[in-house]
């Protein structure tokens, strides 16, 4: 592998920086300690820093000491700073120390990439354009993705182009994955109230009963999936909870379900939700039963543009070989609010790889940990990025 040996020099301190995030996670748009420690390398490293976007974003400017002709002028690479709410169940000495909090997705690995690749970037400056460094806030469900574009990320630091990057745990470390279209899919939540009549649960004819009516719905709507779908189109659709009654002798007077729906096309995203609205109050009048849908559109899918996922495919088989990188991956059904910002600029998310997934080294699992081994890789693609796209 061709790994930056200035990044390879940093590791332990890459690695150090890495540890100290992972036991102080915080969670959505209250990433202060990330925040905070972002922006003091930053500075030291005589990076221009930009604090409050999105309330704990960081962006550092990078600016180029060549001049003559580039691919581009400017672009944003991007790291997400947030945890999640999790109780971590790692015995190491960087487990987390806030209660009920931990990185299990590997942010802190994320940020600790680019913060590398923006520490070498600023001492070599070798580069004939503009490198935004964007660390942005609340990626888990609150969408802070879509807070830095709305809050004017593009107008204040333009970019032809962005990219992101996610460890990818079954994925060995020294392999990336990158394809053209769709990489993660659209986002949906939605909630479903189900009224019916309260009875005691030995005289149900008395009654409408509410859990009937859901558990009929909870069964057809998968009916979407199955005989409404394109059999060659992508759809998931996921009740994850169910709420309802208190006691055993009791119909309850109302039931809620809640979940989630992914999709890649807009087209499959408008006929998800239509077929829903249409199945909750079809079955729900059929039982004498009322139910209201209350669908939420969280994130789009992130659709990584055909000329930006080659580049980021070049700039990952520079370093780690063209037999470690799979350019064509299959997407996956988990959502990313990276995809807000790919709907304003063109650009590119890839995947790199983070070793087994066994003993919990699965993201969201309370005993993930990133691996460490990563980093200057992750550091080194951004590096290389950088300088194939403003090089002179």
């Amino acid at each position: 592998m061709n790994i930056n040996s200035r990044l390879t020099e940093w590791h332990p301190e890459m690695t150090s920086w890495r540890r100290e995030l992972h036991a102080h996670p915080q969670t959505a748009f209250e990433e202060t300690f990330a925040s905070e420690l972002i922006a003091s390398k930053l500075q030291a490293w005589g990076i221009e820093t930009h604090r409050g976007l999105a309330k704990t974003g960081v962006v550092g400017v990078i600016r180029g000491k060549q001049t003559g002709n580039a691919r581009l002028r400017n672009i944003g690479l991007r790291a997400d700073i947030d945890a999640l709410d999790i109780e971590e169940q790692n015995d190491v000495p960087h487990r987390s120390q806030n209660p009920g909090k931990m990185h299990a997705c590997g942010h802190d690995g994320h940020t600790t990439m680019l913060l590398g690749a923006a520490r070498y970037l600023a001492e070599s400056r070798n580069v004939a354009g503009t490198v935004n460094v964007i660390f942005q806030p609340a990626e888990e469900n609150e969408g802070g993705g879509r807070v830095m574009v709305e809050e004017g990320l593009f107008n204040k630091f333009p970019c032809d182009a962005v990219f992101g990057m996610h460890n990818w745990p079954g994925m060995p470390v020294g392999h990336f994955g990158v394809c053209s279209g769709p990489i993660m899919a659209a986002f949906d939540v939605f909630e479903i109230i189900v009224r019916g009549y309260g009875t005691h649960a030995a005289m149900p004819h008395l009654g409408i009963d509410p859990i009937v009516t859901a558990a009929q719905i909870v069964t057809a709507l998968q009916t979407i999936a199955s005989r409404n779908t394109n059999p060659l189109d992508q759809l998931v659709v996921s009740v994850t909870q169910i709420h309802g009654g208190d006691t055993w002798n009791v119909i309850p007077t109302e039931v809620k379900l809640r979940g989630t729906v992914r999709t890649f096309r807009l087209e499959t995203q408008d006929m998800a939700e239509s077929h829903m609205r249409r199945i909750v109050s079809g079955i729900a009048t059929s039982l004498g039963a009322s139910a209201e849908l209350h669908y939420d559109r969280r994130y789009p899918a992130t659709v990584n543009t055909p000329q930006e996922a080659e580049w980021a495919a070049e700039a990952a088989a520079d370093v780690v070989g063209q037999p470690q990188l799979d350019t064509n991956v299959l997407p996956c059904m988990g959502g990313e609010d990276f995809s807000f910002m790919l709907l304003e600029c063109p650009g590119s998310y890839i995947w790199a790889g983070n070793g087994p997934s066994d003993n919990g080294r699965v993201l969201h699992n309370p005993r993930y940990d990133f691996n460490d081994d990563l980093l200057p890789i992750g550091a080194s693609y951004w590096v290389r990025l950088v300088e194939r796209l403003l090089g002179s």
